[in-house]
């Protein structure tokens, strides 16, 4: 099962958060009370992605970490890199931390390259914002209203 994990989702929750007012400093108490994850985890998550340049780390007596770019630009495949390492479906496409003893003659590698590669393409598709508003990204369809004529008496049918 190819399944995100739970970082990654935390991650989202807190830039989420952090995206509302781009630009302004926050501590990880204050980013934590504001999404209901803990602390510890808030504060793990802020570090990794200040590594990653996602967040900017501010020190002082007002520091914290801001997201300093809309949530228009960040795209959920530069938030899971930040967390997760390369995408990389299994151990033999390009870009994989693993290895895999059956590479060199596996005549699959390439196909899941390709595999790979439409998975990430559609990563880089979504940003934060298509995140935060999945309806506009994803909108709901209402089915078509009934045509008039299907609920018409037929003709010469009693009233």
């Amino acid at each position: 099962m190819l399944r995100l994990n739970r970082m990654t989702d935390y991650a989202i929750v807190v830039l989420g958060q952090m995206a509302q007012d781009v630009g302004r400093v926050r501590t990880a108490a204050a980013l934590a009370d504001a999404t209901g994850v803990p602390v510890p985890t808030v504060s793990k998550l802020l570090k990794q992605m200040a590594g990653a340049a996602l967040v900017s780390a501010h020190r002082g007596a007002k520091g914290g970490y801001s997201l300093d770019r809309p949530a228009a630009v960040l795209t959920v495949t530069e938030i899971i890199q930040a967390l997760e390492g390369p995408i990389a479906l299994t151990a033999c496409v390009d870009g994989a931390e693993d290895c895999c003893e059956v590479e060199h003659s596996c005549p699959m590698r390439g196909n899941w390259n390709r595999v790979n590669r439409a998975i990430r393409s559609a990563l880089d598709g979504v940003t934060l914002a298509d995140m935060l508003d999945p309806e506009g990204m994803f909108p709901v369809r209402t089915p078509p209203a009934p045509s008039p004529a299907l609920h018409a008496a037929p003709a010469g049918a009693a009233e």
